[in-house]
C-alpha cells in the first residue's frame, strides 16, 4: 500500500520504525554513535528518505554545547562541527531534542541512519531515562 502525497506527485513507499529506552552518554568532543539506529532498502535509487528522531538531551556542565546529527552509514548528514541540532546549556540543561533531515541515498540497498552526539564539556546523556526515543524513516518517491 502506498499513499499520494496531495499536489505534490510523490508517493510515501514505506515506513520504518525504531524505539529505543535506554540513555547513552558521552563526553566525547567530536560526534560518537549513540547505537541508536534504523535501517529501510528503499525501494528505488531516486527515492527521498525523510529521517525524523526524537529524543532528550541532558548536560552536566554549565557552559558547555550539546550537539546531534545523522549519519547514514559512516556519512554525517548534518554540519560537520554543529550537527543538526544544538544546545547550549548555561546551567545544568534537560531538554526534548528532535531533528529531522531529507536524505537522497541513491541505492536499493539496505541503509541505516545512527543518531550521534558530541559535547564541548562534561557529559552529555542522549535519551534521559525514562524517556522513550524513535527514529522514522519514511521513504517518499522521487521526481
Amino acid at each position: 500500500m502506498s499513499v499520494t502525497l496531495y499536489g505534490s506527485g510523490q508517493t510515501v513507499l514505506q515506513v520504518v520504525s525504531s524505539t529505543y529506552t535506554s540513555a547513552f552518554a558521552t563526553s566525547s568532543t567530536s560526534f560518537v554513535s549513540t547505537g541508536f539506529s534504523a535501517t529501510i532498502t528503499p525501494q528505488s535509487t531516486t527515492s527521498k528518505i525523510l529521517v525524523l528522531t526524537v529524543g532528550g538531551m541532558v548536560s552536566t556542565a554549565a557552559g558547555a554545547t550539546m550537539r546531534g546529527t545523522i549519519y547514514r552509514g559512516s556519512t554525517n548528514l548534518g554540519d560537520s562541527v554543529r550537527g543538526l541540532v544544538e544546545f547550549y546549556a548555561s546551567s545544568i540543561l534537560q531538554s526534548p531534542a528532535s531533528m529531522g533531515i531529507v536524505d537522497s541515498p541513491a541505492t536499493t540497498s539496505p541503509t541505516t541512519y545512527t543518531i550521534y552526539a558530541d559535547t564541548s564539556g562534561g557529559t552529555a546523556t542522549w535519551n534521559v531515562d525514562p524517556c522513550v526515543g524513535s527514529i522514522v524513516l519514511i521513504e517518499i518517491s522521487g521526481s
